[in-house]
């Protein structure tokens, strides 16, 4: 894990942070943010089983679905945070992730003074893809997550010669490198090329299956959510994203971040990460706890 103490500043005094990454991360990935949330507190950010070089679920005979991550959130939770109250900032899956913790522990929830999403989601119906494209990817997603596929991807397609072909002409690649320079798309590559051999290639298929049936609506969370929606997100609908958090959470607050994809280049630096804390959040982080 990352633990960064918080700044001898007013507004950080006494907060403490949890920061959840999402899919296909790693520790060094969410540095730039994590520089913006030090503002207002301590950080700490925990790898996941199966991400960032860690040890996977399989590893230990555990199916690695949203449940085994949630009972392992929890557990760092108490573990960490044993007599203090802390702020969840989750993105992504990694917000999937901390709302079901919540949902299988509600007792957690008096430890949480303030639950944020940054470009989360809820339920298989806030990807935009059709429901035939879903019905695909659950398919192929499986089938790479089978041993001998997972070990063929590793061992002959993520290099660094694939890995750059496919990024320079798949769409939803080539969307994460907008306005970036031959020798900025070398550097980015550098880092994907790290994060997907890093990460266990049928945790990462596993998991990625796993969106397209995931349901977090049928258990009520008693605290608000405050999310921050990209306005031009490439993966989910802004306004279903909405409709399932009000189902699930007491209320919703709504920031946007001025951002061309679903996140921020992995290579965005201090400020251009900080796109994903709006100002209005920005002022809810600073307040006393």
């Amino acid at each position: 894990m990352m633990q960064v103490p918080a700044p001898g500043t007013k507004q950080a005094a006494g907060k403490e942070i949890m920061l959840v990454y999402g899919h296909h991360a790693m520790l060094e990935r969410w540095w730039s943010l994590v520089q913006n949330l030090n503002q207002y507190g301590a950080v700490t950010m925990p790898d996941m089983p199966g991400f960032g070089g860690m040890d996977s679920f399989n590893k230990i005979g555990i199916y690695p679905d949203v449940d085994a991550f949630a009972d392992y959130l929890a557990a760092f939770v108490k573990l960490r945070y044993r007599r203090k109250k802390v702020t969840i900032v989750a993105i992504s899956f990694g917000f999937v992730i901390a709302t079901r913790m919540l949902q299988r522990y509600p007792e957690l929830t008096k430890k949480v003074n303030l639950m944020v999403s940054l470009v989360g989601f809820m339920h298989k119906d806030d990807f935009v893809y059709s429901q035939a494209q879903q019905r695909r990817y659950r398919i192929f997603t499986r089938l790479f997550a089978t041993r001998p596929y997972a070990l063929f991807i590793r061992y002959c397609l993520l290099n660094k010669f694939v890995l750059t072909t496919l990024y320079s002409r798949l769409p939803n690649s080539r969307r994460r490198m907008i306005e970036i320079t031959p020798e900025q798309f070398k550097t980015n590559m550098e880092l994907e090329v790290k994060m997907w051999q890093a990460n266990d290639v049928r945790t990462h298929w596993l998991t990625t299956s796993q969106f397209f049936k995931v349901d977090n609506c049928q258990t009520k969370i008693d605290l608000p959510v405050h999310h921050v929606a990209s306005k031009a997100d490439h993966y989910f609908n802004n306004q279903l994203v909405k409709q399932h958090m009000l189902v699930t959470f007491s209320d919703y607050h709504r920031y946007v971040m001025n951002s061309k994809a679903h996140t921020p280049s992995i290579m965005a630096d201090k400020k251009e990460a900080g796109v994903m804390l709006p100002p209005g959040l920005r002022r809810i982080l600073s307040r006393k706890v």
